[in-house]
């Protein structure tokens, strides 16, 4: 019986859907039952494994960019982009010494990056400590933002694209054809691909939530920070029934369920069961992430979303998709929300409609991509010691 293959699944905790990308791929590749033990590995614990950072400065360094998502104080992270990427390169000999003497001790068969930002230092070390192991990227967003974000020209490494846009940034990049590869759509946990429980009654639980039985309700989302957007989307909508989804932040939870207003409001906080709530909703508001506009088309939702200075770089092109696909509105700011819910609302079969024609199946997919790479890299390898034996 041969040995089980080890795959390691690289991730951290800036935003949260890097997190749950790896997690989605974790369930997905035992759902297939792939012959592979699958180690998420928390990059930030590798390349600090004695907590210097989170001791000295007594966060994360992920908790500084998620305490900007909170805030929805998010100008000039364009700037700060490229001062991060600075960093990374100075520092890119330190690295690489860290992440090589990890995978020399954990031997890894394969390495799956679900992270930007820091893939070259990640090729470069698993090159060192592991020749001829494959390392592949699979992009959480639905584009690259170049240079040096989620592609990196001049390495070995492997592109899984969920958009035919980030395919062709990754050939005009210069990565060779048969190392990019494409799935449909973003990867989203099993759940979100599944029929609803048998006991689901859409009317007897809205109702009980004190929502509409029939009439509209609105889902806000801004990732499992929330954001104090959240508040003046509130305040915009008095007449508009809302399920507001707060994640880890109680305090913006507890505020919006101190506000008064016409309409009933949910305000909920953290949930793994999202989909359960996007169900019950009829239309999606929130920012342009690429896992949660990809979970509210799942789940049947048109969605408005914003484009403007306050937009994460990596995000801009996402409001193109919306556009592109026909699935919502995007508004320069969310002044205009409520003319915007009004016309999805008047509306609502059609945009529901094309909403429904948008296929995702990356989380099926992409697992079958990383067998494919696994098969080729075995043949190189078994290639190359029958050239040596003769």
């Amino acid at each position: 019986m041969a040995a089980m293959l080890n795959v390691d699944l690289v991730w951290f905790n800036a935003g949260g859907g890097h997190r749950a990308a790896a997690q989605a791929l974790e369930q997905s590749i035992h759902a297939q039952g792939r012959p592979w033990r699958v180690r998420k590995v928390n990059f930030t614990e590798v390349i600090d494994p004695e907590a210097r950072w989170r001791r000295t400065v007594r966060m994360e360094p992920e908790e500084l960019y998620n305490k900007r998502l909170a805030s929805g104080f998010t100008l000039g992270l364009s700037t700060e982009l490229r001062w991060l990427q600075r960093g990374i390169r100075w520092s890119h000999s330190l690295l690489v010494e860290r992440l090589a003497r990890h995978w020399r001790a954990t031997e890894p068969d394969l390495v799956v990056s679900l992270i930007p930002n820091f893939n070259r230092a990640m090729h470069d070390a698993l090159a060192l400590a592991r020749p001829g192991v494959p390392f592949a990227t699979v992009l959480t967003d639905m584009a690259d933002h170049p240079p040096a974000f989620w592609v990196e020209p001049g390495t070995d490494q492997h592109v899984i694209a969920g958009t035919a846009h980030a395919v062709a940034q990754a050939l005009v990049a210069g990565v060779p054809a048969p190392q990019v590869h494409r799935v449909q759509g973003m990867m989203l946990r099993p759940a979100f691909h599944l029929p609803p429980p048998a006991d689901f009654d859409r009317a007897r639980l809205r109702a009980a939530l004190g929502l509409p039985v029939d009439g509209p309700v609105g889902l806000v989302l801004f990732g499992g920070a929330g954001s104090r957007t959240m508040k003046r989307i509130a305040a915009a909508l008095p007449d508009v029934p809302l399920i507001l989804m707060c994640g880890r932040n109680e305090a913006l939870a507890a505020e919006l369920r101190a506000m008064r207003c016409a309409a009933p409001r949910v305000a909920v906080g953290f949930t793994a069961d999202v989909p359960h709530w996007m169900r019950l909703a009829d239309l999606f508001i929130g920012k342009p992430g690429p896992g949660s506009l990809s979970e509210a088309v799942q789940m049947g939702l048109p969605v408005i979303v914003t484009r403007n200075a306050w937009t994460m770089p990596q995000e801009r092109w996402n409001t193109e998709w919306v556009q592109q696909q026909g699935v919502g509105l995007v508004l320069k700011g969310f002044a205009d929300v409520g003319s915007a819910v009004q016309t999805l609302v008047g509306e609502l079969p059609a945009w529901q409609a094309r909403v429904a024609k948008v296929e995702n199946r990356a989380v099926a997919q992409v697992p079958q991509v990383l067998a494919d790479i696994l098969a080729r890299s075995s043949a190189a390898r078994d290639a190359h010691r029958l050239a040596s034996s003769h």
